[in-house]
């Protein structure tokens, strides 16, 4: 096994796997590194770790260096497995519920869909966008979105972890807020909302917060909602144990024994009971656990709760995409809408134009106008516009306790970053031993 040590052995090894690294990567500049491995292994002519001692005394600054040589090597070594391979990601909110619960930790995978190549790459090491609540990153270079081959792309029922659409502006006092929904919601005096909560900050792209959620359809699809039911190109959406809807408990009196919710992985925080129902107006349930409690004996009534228009408090039109009064659009009572497809050209009029306004302007980066009924992109008098790029449009699949492309709009490709693989830990409601969910450590994503 002497050829395991031998300098011309590891240089063909190394040398063979970061040429197939930069043939993957597609930019041949990186070949100049070629050198700098057939010196590490062979020639041996430059001291590349320049603090490295060719004689150890065994002293405190040794001890130290070594620390440096290794603390290096784990960085740049985690770094490049952010990037290329997979990420750690925390589930923050109930939006997934009961697929993915809020205190979920997750492997996401880059390679799913082929990761992305930093466009903001002047950055603190393994830190997405912040840091002791400053930016952790210089916008000094910007590089344009190229994204490397992956094993697939992104298609229908994947649970996808994205960039937040409208996550390129945030106020500093409320960061997980949506700026341009306070902005509506305060009349469009931007201002006033930027002095309560800013300071305001404008992210590139690849650090905006990311967000994980259902891709219920992909580009070129037709959605519709309606009685809460998704349907994509006129076909309902698969029956799925996990989906959640609200519903209204009537009970005989009393409220529901605890331990019967706690069973079923009701969080005890998303519910109250309301005395002069009596009942729960809003109880986050499966179809399956809402037919298990309708048969309780305490149990007089179990209803959905379908939001018909107007939309219910504090949906409103300027709560839902596309934020205006032309349609007559709810939760539940939802579409149909076009997914934009790469390549596809569109009509633009007053009906189109609210739903690919800022697909046109923030997304592809153009300049859009309009003036004297006329609408002008880059100067130029058009009445279409075609994509760039393919959209997606993603849904929690706690379907009344989610703020998704109902709320926001499509999720261009760029923004995507990958696919949860799997859970390896879990921690909060429902959990054990200092509240550990051990049933669901190391459990497949794929699988939910």
């Amino acid at each position: 096994m002497r050829f395991w040590r031998n300098k011309w052995f590891k240089f063909a090894l190394w040398g063979t796997l970061y040429l197939l690294w930069v043939i993957w990567l597609g930019n041949y500049w990186w070949l100049l590194g070629l050198p700098v491995i057939f010196d590490l292994y062979v020639t041996k002519k430059v001291k590349w770790a320049f603090w490295r001692r060719k004689e150890k005394k065994g002293n405190f600054t040794d001890t130290l260096l070594d620390w440096l040589d290794a603390g290096i090597f784990a960085v740049v070594a985690a770094m490049v497995i952010k990037i290329f391979w997979f990420e750690a990601f925390t589930i923050p909110s109930p939006s997934m519920e009961k697929s993915l619960l809020t205190g979920d930790y997750l492997f996401v995978s880059k390679l799913a869909y082929g990761p992305k190549v930093p466009q903001t790459p002047v950055s603190v090491p393994l830190v997405h966008n912040t840091i002791f609540n400053k930016e952790s990153y210089s916008t000094v270079i910007q590089n344009k979105y190229r994204r490397l081959k992956g094993f697939g792309k992104v298609k229908r029922d994947d649970i996808v972890v994205f960039s937040f659409p409208h996550g390129d502006t945030v106020l500093k006092k409320v960061p997980q807020a949506d700026y341009y929904q306070m902005i509506r919601l305060a009349g469009g005096d931007r201002q006033s909302v930027i002095d309560m909560y800013g300071p305001m900050v404008v992210r590139p792209k690849d650090k905006k917060d990311n967000y994980v959620k259902r891709c219920v359809a992909v580009a070129g699809d037709t959605l519709q909602v309606i009685d809460g039911a998704v349907y994509v190109n006129r076909k309902k959406e698969p029956a799925r144990q996990t989906l959640q809807s609200s519903y209204l408990v009537q009970t005989k009196g009393d409220p529901i024994n605890s331990v019967i919710l706690s069973d079923m992985g009701v969080n005890s925080d998303e519910y109250s009971f309301d005395p002069s129902l009596p009942g729960y107006p809003d109880l986050s349930l499966t179809a399956q656990e809402a037919e298990k409690i309708s048969r309780l004996p305490i149990v007089l009534k179990v209803t959905e709760n379908i939001d018909i228009y107007p939309p219910d408090y504090p949906d409103s039109p300027l709560m839902l995409f596309p934020f205006d009064t032309l349609r007559r659009w709810t939760r539940d009572n939802y579409g149909p809408i076009w997914i934009p497809q790469k390549g596809a050209t569109v009509e633009l009029n007053e009906m189109t134009l609210p739903l690919y306004r800022r697909i046109i302007t923030s997304y592809e980066d153009n300049v859009l106008e309009e003036k004297d009924g006329k609408i002008f992109i880059n100067n130029q008098e058009t009445k279409t516009y075609t994509f760039r790029q393919d959209y997606y449009w993603m849904m929690g699949d706690n379907r009344h306790n989610s703020l998704d492309s109902r709320y926001w709009g499509f999720v261009p490709e760029d923004h995507i970053v990958g696919a949860p693989y799997v859970i390896w830990f879990s921690r909060g409601n429902g959990g054990g031993f200092l509240g550990i969910r051990w049933n669901r450590i190391f459990k497949f994503v794929r699988h939910i």
